[in-house]
């Protein structure tokens, strides 16, 4: 974001009859990204009578209320009042992420586009696994299908377009890549990003007590195993696929 994009940020505009979308970006970074998660949280301990919900997307926050409780001036005046708090692309993240560590199986018939995308990043398919695998992302948004995680960001190197044709279908647990970010789908889809990798991990149940496994901010590492490993680990643990997860220190 150069600076002429900064000076337009934060800003806040309204969203149809009961929305307001406090963007903190053009664009996704690291730091619109933070901002966005830490001013959610921010706004739902505000807990301001007629907000009915919050949402983080990469770089913005979406805010719901009913303005027959709160009209749009008294909505926009508290969030304005609580944008000037802080420099909130400075903010810490929330409370309470987790690290997740999920077993995955690179390329082999389960996740047939690495070398495609290996190719695509300059790289052997050994080293797009060595890359992927010891690459620690955030998630920085769940949308398009429930539960489903963007994740990054990437190195540069992984700055890739996505295909220019739909891979049919991909399965749930498919760990796919493109423009710096992996997304990890929560049910069989079609994408046009590139299956590189195969977990595990079940991401929503919709009977359970918390419906999606990961909240924006958690973060995620898809260590490497072996085909027959990958398929033991699911055997044994169906939800997780051996995945585990563990609270990350204030």
């Amino acid at each position: 974001m150069d600076s002429q994009d900064a000076a337009a940020y934060p800003l806040v505009r309204r969203a149809g009859l009961s929305g307001m979308l406090v963007s903190f970006g053009g664009s996704l970074s690291e730091a619109s990204n933070r901002a966005a998660l830490a001013f959610r949280t921010a706004v739902e301990a505000r807990a301001l009578e007629g907000v009915a919900e919050t949402m983080a997307s990469l770089a913005s926050v979406f805010v719901r209320f009913e303005p027959s409780v709160l009209p749009h001036g008294r909505i926009e005046a508290a969030l304005q009042e609580l944008l000037a708090a802080r420099d909130w692309l400075q903010a810490p993240l929330p409370a309470g992420r987790r690290f997740w560590r999920v077993p995955t199986v690179y390329g082999t018939d389960l996740a047939p586009q690495l070398a495609e995308a290996a190719d695509a990043a300059g790289m052997s398919e050994a080293q797009a696994i060595d890359s992927l695998g010891a690459a620690r992302v955030r998630v920085l948004t769940i949308g398009f299908a429930p539960g489903q995680p963007y994740l990054g960001s990437l190195g540069p190197e992984w700055n890739l377009p996505r295909q220019t044709e739909l891979t049919p279908m991909v399965p749930r647990g498919a760990l796919v890549q493109a423009i710096s970010q992996l997304v990890l789908f929560s049910s069989p889809a079609p994408t046009g990003w590139r299956h590189v990798g195969q977990t595990g991990l079940t991401l929503f149940q919709a009977d359970a007590d918390q419906p999606f496994a990961l909240r924006p901010g958690d973060e995620m590492q898809f260590e490497p195993v072996s085909r027959p490993d990958f398929l033991k680990l699911c055997e044994d643990d169906p939800l997780r696929g051996g995945a585990t997860a563990a609270e990350i220190p204030a």
